[in-house]
């Protein structure tokens, strides 16, 4: 066993006795902290939450000049936090061979989690030819084609990051694509992933032709002779996905780790993983038993693998917790992406008469064996899109619920409730839904998203204030790799609903903001509540876990007095377990 993990199972156990001590005693602690914070600004969130307008609980550490920490420095033995108040009290925590760290005015908030992630597909994605940003199609070809010069002739070029949601009305096609790399089967995915671009060799390798139709739920785009002209949109883009080579075992779990410690790096100590099949679970369960996950991790099931459902049907929900990886939920798709107008909508797309998006559920979802799934413990997290599907969504849980009462225990999601009718909101707190979302989207989707829905539904589109409004639960993520997970950029996004740029000013359809407050908790105390885990995280406080994030602005005073500012922030530490994940400048 690991030394260090090994060391924390003893303190974590001498831990709990001394969590039970004042936090102002000034006798020496009977053990000495293993990690020390002292002359911070710590944020505990151990107040009430906000009300549903924004505005602080009376018991918040907010008073006429604005935020400021209520503590300053934590104590923490093995995995737990051992106290929490001022940095005079913290010394008699300190010990031969305590670390102790001069936080010299830094943040200390409770460990940040993105609850809504595709891990692997970041992992890969950090290999893969980086199209985020790229404007134009032959810029996007000039980046392949240089790939492609230091790869063997025959092997695969895989790209990622093309708009596929601003590109929707001028998609390429495969001819400058082919042209440039005629010798490499090239498979381009689109940012949201709900559209991919391949060249010719991609296209006869998967056996795609003018023959081949599409499948339910999806397109293969053709010319007005009937050929495919390059692109895939929704469950089409799996014609060309089965034709790449699979990643082998270790290589998947080389991914994981990538992935994960790129999300350490950028402050956050848990994810939740939006689906998971039986090999990439396998992979996720083989490093944590091997103590090898950077951060936590909550796993949803992914409903199209109807034998790991059934596997884990029999098995049972995995309630333990204190473990590094948690297999709880299940994944189902109702829609597919609004920029791709794959999202099903209750009227016709504005841009598109006569459209409402697909017709039915997409392929893979077993609506039986979904609800037996919810009878046996799980919780199920459901992708919704448009408003005709977060309706739809929202019946089937209550159909389960109306069947079987227990089930409404159980927490379940729906996953972006990107555009709602308005009749709909009340729904989530009626039956104790978490609405789960992701703040940047509504920033990169606003250039095209009124286009898709019109001036009207769009108001009821990216609805933060609204569900709150309403009563409903939030939880916020970045839905990575398809959006940026930079907290900094998820705070600011949902504090301005501006874009990198500060635009528009005001911020977009700006009734929808949250407060800094808000923000912040999505991302740490009501992530911890949709993951079943606040009573072990969310907050600091003595026995919690030591899960913790340091970064050098104050999120809350420069959200509310400067949220432009957000944009400045950088994260110094991130702590798993009392371990130190990331220190900057190491």
């Amino acid at each position: 066993m690991d030394r260090q993990w090994r060391s924390g199972i003893v303190v974590g156990l001498v831990g709990t006795v001394i969590a039970a001590m004042p936090a102002a005693c000034t006798r020496r602690a009977a053990t000495p902290a293993d990690l020390l914070l002292v002359n911070g600004n710590v944020y505990t969130l151990s107040w009430d939450d906000p009300r549903p307008d924004g505005t602080p609980a009376a018991n918040a550490p907010h008073g006429p000049t604005g935020w400021k920490g209520d503590a300053d420095a934590v104590a923490i033995g093995g995995s737990r936090v051992l106290f929490v108040g001022s940095t005079r009290d913290a010394q008699q925590y300190r010990g031969d061979r305590t670390r102790a760290i001069d936080l010299r005015g830094a943040t200390v908030v409770p460990g940040l989690v993105d609850a809504h992630v595709h891990i692997v597909e970041l992992g890969r994605s950090l290999e893969r030819v980086n199209l985020v940003g790229v404007g134009s199609e032959a810029e996007a070809v000039e980046k392949v084609a240089a790939r492609a010069a230091s790869v063997p002739k025959g092997d695969w070029v895989v790209g990622y990051g093309w708009d596929d949601g601003a590109w929707a009305n001028r998609y390429p096609d495969m001819r400058l694509l082919s042209e440039r790399t005629p010798d490499h089967p090239v498979y381009l995915r689109g940012l949201h992933g709900y559209a991919v671009w391949g060249n010719r060799l991609a296209f006869e390798k998967a056996g795609i032709t003018a023959k081949t139709p599409s499948p339910s739920g999806g397109e293969i785009r053709k010319d007005d002779r009937g050929r495919p002209t390059g692109i895939l949109v929704n469950e089409a883009v799996r014609l060309l996905e089965r034709a790449i080579p699979p990643p082998t075992d270790d290589q998947i779990k080389a991914q994981i780790v990538t992935g994960l410690e790129a999300m350490a790096r950028a402050g956050y100590v848990a994810v939740h993983e939006a689906g998971v099949d039986t090999r990439t679970l396998g992979a996720f369960e083989e490093l944590a038993a091997a103590r090898q996950l950077p951060l936590r991790v909550y796993a949803m099931l992914s409903g199209r693998d109807h034998e790991l459902l059934r596997t884990w049907l029999a098995r049972g929900p995995d309630n333990a917790s204190d473990a590094m990886l948690t297999t709880r939920s299940v994944k189902v798709f109702f829609d597919g992406a609004l920029g791709s107008r794959g999202a099903r909508l209750l009227a016709d797309y504005s841009d598109r008469p006569s459209y409402r998006g697909n017709a039915q559920p997409e392929t893979g979802f077993d609506p039986k064996l979904v609800a037996e799934t919810m009878k046996a413990g799980f919780q199920v997290s459901i992708h919704a899109i448009g408003d005709a599907a977060n309706r739809e969504a929202l019946d089937f849980i209550e159909q389960v619920e109306a069947a079987s009462p227990e089930t409404r225990r159980f927490r379940h999601r729906i996953e972006h409730a990107q555009v709602m009718h308005p009749d709909d909101f009340g729904r989530f707190s009626n039956d104790d839904v978490i609405a789960s979302m992701q703040p940047p989207h509504a920033v990169e989707d606003k250039g095209w998203a009124e286009a898709r829905v019109g001036p009207e539904r769009v108001k009821y589109a990216y609805a933060w204030r609204s569900m709150r409004q309403a009563g409903a639960r939030l939880v916020f993520s970045s839905d990575l790799p398809g959006s940026g997970y930079d907290i900094f950029y998820g705070l600011h996004s949902a504090v301005t609903r501006q874009d990198l740029q500060g635009q528009p000013p005001g911020g977009w359809h700006a009734d929808e903001r949250v407060g800094p407050e808000e923000a912040l908790r999505g991302y740490t105390t009501w992530a911890a509540y949709t993951a079943f885990l606040e009573r072990e995280t969310g907050v600091l406080a003595p026995g919690r876990w030591a899960d913790i994030t340091v970064m050098n602005i104050d999120p809350l005073a420069t959200g509310e007095k400067n949220p432009g500012r957000l944009l400045d922030g950088r994260i110094a530490w991130t702590i798993v377990g009392g371990r130190v994940a990331y220190e900057r400048g190491r």
